[in-house]
């Protein structure tokens, strides 16, 4: 990049990375699994020492089984959807837990924010509508969550929509 082009790059006027929240950390998840595998570990001793051996692996299995359960769960944590608005363009690009990217580039100036709500619960669902498609986004927030991103991305299109706008000094 040179500086002669620098006046040409359009700004960004909003830019978030929405990711999946997971409330149990490695650490938590470690005293989790210890805890668990001790307490199946001794209660299957104690069957064992009782005569029903076979129970020893049953409890074996229900250590491995939510092992497994958990690392599922932090690897369905690896998506994330990313949502960034310039003047010209509103882009969003969700990647899964595999790594599928999937984007779509939409014009702001035509784009409608929808949200369905539930009157108890608050917003279940957003949407952005073009051209008679909707394209869900922030599906892994929670409601309230939901409702602060909708009203940053409301107010980023409002800005879109009144166009670019260049600030001169003297």
């Amino acid at each position: 990049m040179t500086p002669d082009n620098v006046d040409d790059l359009e700004p960004t006027i909003f830019s978030a990375t929405l990711t999946p929240h997971r409330s149990l950390g490695r650490v938590g998840f470690l005293i989790l699994m210890l805890l668990f595998g001790g307490i199946s570990f001794i209660t299957g001793i104690l069957f064992l020492l009782l005569g029903a051996w076979p129970v020893l692996g049953f409890f074996g299995l229900d250590v491995l089984l939510l092992y497994w359960a958990f690392r599922l769960n932090y690897r369905h944590a690896e998506a994330y959807e990313q949502v960034i608005v310039t003047s010209s363009e509103l882009r969003v690009r969700k990647v899964s837990h595999l790594g599928r990217v999937r984007e779509w580039v939409l014009n702001p100036l035509w784009v409608k924010l929808d949200k369905v709500e539930i009157e108890d619960f608050g917003i279940d669902r957003l949407f952005l509508i073009s051209r008679g498609k909707k394209l869900t986004i922030a599906s892994f927030l929670s409601p309230d969550e939901k409702a602060g991103f909708a009203k940053e991305l409301l107010k980023a299109l409002n800005e879109a929509r009144r166009g670019p706008t260049k600030t001169v000094f003297n």
